[in-house]
């Protein structure tokens, strides 16, 4: 078999991190390696639950479970200096963060990324641009001179005066426009999509939004957003899929429960937390707010106090890349669903995908009831009152984006972390020579 010397090197840096992680514990502690994780997972569990706590109660308990998950880390911290092995723990959880990312990176290389497909400059296209946005970057950036430089039409929409942007994108594709593109948020980005995807006409987003997800996981610069008009005159095209609520898209996600009931708070705006705060004792013990219950395929999931259901599934099981997707064409919805009746069970939500009190599915629909006629939902950031059932879908490939030669190609799907396959790789080589 032949490997290229990189993926070879790699391999062999990420087992030989893991390893040295493992020794470097055991010839500074010896036994007492043993001690030392049990006393760094019990300070994790400890402020999981004093965390939980704090979310779900008012008055002294708050404050002094505050004062727990504070505790906690530090007391942790202090035992292992006591020991004078603070430093052996601080080393060894380096080089296994190394060996997980090395490990990741030599098996995820062998799999080619998605090329996309060229695509003609666009001959009439139609950019919306909403100059308010992530705090005036259209203006900042200079977005609607740059897009009528390369030939765009631009309407610069008025916040003071809310407008129909659906009805916008519908008639700019009546009048002859070949590309909707928008300056904006996801909300509004989703409402353009729609259109676009109903008309099949290409798609472009300009990152001049506040968080812009969506533009991060098509690989966009969100830094300068002037970068994604050059899809205008040397783009490439991608197939995505679209989300659907309720007769609706979305390119993100829809949340219910919890935050999708603070976010309808008057108070939610000019009081993020304090709101919040004050609000999610009653949600997470079920004593506001309505009770749900979700379907995903043949999964019925009760009483969840949070449920996250996205366009195609986020990434899990790895901090680096938590809130990201890696693909937007799987044809296949993400659903994230937190059921948490007590301490115990916030606890189990650090053992991941196997905890009781966390569901990571992903299905091609997901039907969200309540005894409640109508139920609070947040649609890519944007507060809404649904009847139930709410029934969320996905137009698989529905979406033709289109987006800068140049952006960050859409990686391969994330390969699991085998050690027996790491080691192979590492050690190919050897094998075929004594052969």
């Amino acid at each position: 078999m032949n490997h290229r010397p990189g993926r070879r090197w790699t391999a062999g840096l990420s087992l030989s991190s893991g390893a040295s992680a493992v020794l470097t514990l055991l010839l500074a502690a010896g036994l007492r390696s043993i001690t030392l994780l049990a006393a760094g997972v019990l300070a994790v569990a400890v402020t999981v639950v004093a965390l939980w706590w704090a979310l779900a109660h008012r008055g002294p308990i708050r404050y002094l479970s505050g004062i727990l998950a504070v505790a906690a880390p530090i007391a942790a911290a202090m035992y292992y200096i006591a020991l004078g092995l603070l430093w052996a723990v601080l080393l060894s959880a380096a080089l296994w963060a190394l060996a997980v990312l090395t490990g990741r990176a030599a098996l995820s290389a062998g799999n080619p990324a998605t090329v996309p497909a060229p695509a003609p400059p666009a001959r009439h296209p139609v950019v919306l641009m909403n100059p308010r946005s992530g705090g005036g970057k259209v203006e900042r950036f200079h977005l609607a001179g740059k897009a009528r430089e390369l030939g765009a039409d631009v309407v610069l929409l008025d916040p003071a005066h809310p407008t129909d942007v659906a009805a916008l994108a519908t008639e700019a594709v009546a009048a002859g426009a070949d590309l909707l593109g928008v300056a904006g948020g996801d909300g509004t980005q989703a409402l353009v999509a729609a259109v676009a995807a109903r008309r099949d006409v290409p798609f472009m987003v300009v990152s001049a939004g506040t968080r812009n997800h969506f533009a991060l996981d098509l690989g966009l610069d969100r830094a300068d957003p002037s970068t994604c008009l050059d899809a205008l005159t040397d783009g490439v095209e991608l197939h995505v899929d679209l989300g659907r609520i309720a007769g609706r898209a979305f390119v993100n996600n829809a949340s219910f429960g919890a935050y999708a009931a603070i976010v309808q708070s008057p108070a939610y705006r000019d009081g993020k937390v304090r709101t919040s705060l004050r609000l999610l004792p009653e949600l997470l013990t079920h004593h506001r707010g309505p009770r749900l219950s979700v379907r995903a395929g043949d999964v019925l999931i009760e009483a969840p106090q949070a449920v996250l259901v996205s366009n195609n599934p986020y990434q899990g099981g790895d901090p680096s890349g938590f809130g990201r997707r890696e693909r937007l064409d799987t044809g296949v919805l993400g659903v994230l669903a937190v059921t948490v009746d007590g301490a115990a069970q916030a606890a189990g939500l650090l053992r991941g995908r196997r905890g009781r009190g966390l569901a990571m599915l992903t299905a091609s629909e997901v039907v969200i009831d309540s005894e409640s006629g109508e139920i609070p939902v947040g649609v890519d950031g944007e507060a809404l009152i649904l009847p139930t059932p709410v029934v969320c879908g996905i137009q698989a490939g529905a979406l033709r984006v289109r987006v800068p030669r140049d952006h960050r190609r859409t990686p391969p799907p994330r390969t699991p972390l085998d050690w027996r396959r790491l080691s192979h790789l590492a050690f190919a080589r050897r094998t075929a020579s004594s052969d």
